[in-house]
């Protein structure tokens, strides 16, 4: 039986930035520099290779930067794959349900906890307007709350 090479973190990476491109945060920052803050919090929070992956691919398919069926063929661990499934919020899903499918898949908890670190950074809201600040704070706080961070 032939083993295939996983893809590298830094392929993974360069393969998130690539995909990303062009795209910003709401405040208008590169967008990489989400998934690089993700990735991080990650590292610094104890998490593996195959959670770091996932940070990096965190919001690729949720995004559209790359597809379900890329991500399905893709040389990573069947783990990081289904962290990243696990992040990707589905059109009119209720967040309990998103939050129960995160709790429920191995790994993906430490990911999405590195997410909301970072999108709930007081430096990054600080530059949005006070109604999409006061926003995302309360759904920030709602979703830790239904993850039981």
């Amino acid at each position: 039986m032939t083993h295939t090479p996983r893809l590298t973190l830094a392929e993974v990476e360069a393969t998130a930035r690539a995909a990303h491109q062009g795209q910003t945060d709401k405040a208008g920052r590169p967008y990489a520099e989400h998934l690089r803050a993700v990735a991080g919090g990650v590292r610094e929070r104890g998490g593996d290779d195959e959670q770091i992956a996932a940070a990096w691919l965190h919001d690729a398919v949720e995004d559209h930067a790359l597809t379900e069926r890329w991500l399905g063929e893709a040389a990573l661990s069947r783990r990081t794959k289904d962290i990243v499934l696990a992040l990707t919020k589905r059109a009119g899903e209720p967040p309990e349900a998103y939050a129960g499918r995160i709790r429920a898949t191995p790994g993906a908890l430490l990911v999405k906890q590195a997410d909301l670190a970072h999108n709930a950074d007081p430096a990054r809201l600080a530059v949005l307007d006070e109604p999409t600040r006061k926003r995302l704070t309360e759904k920030y706080a709602r979703m830790r709350a239904l993850l039981g961070l």
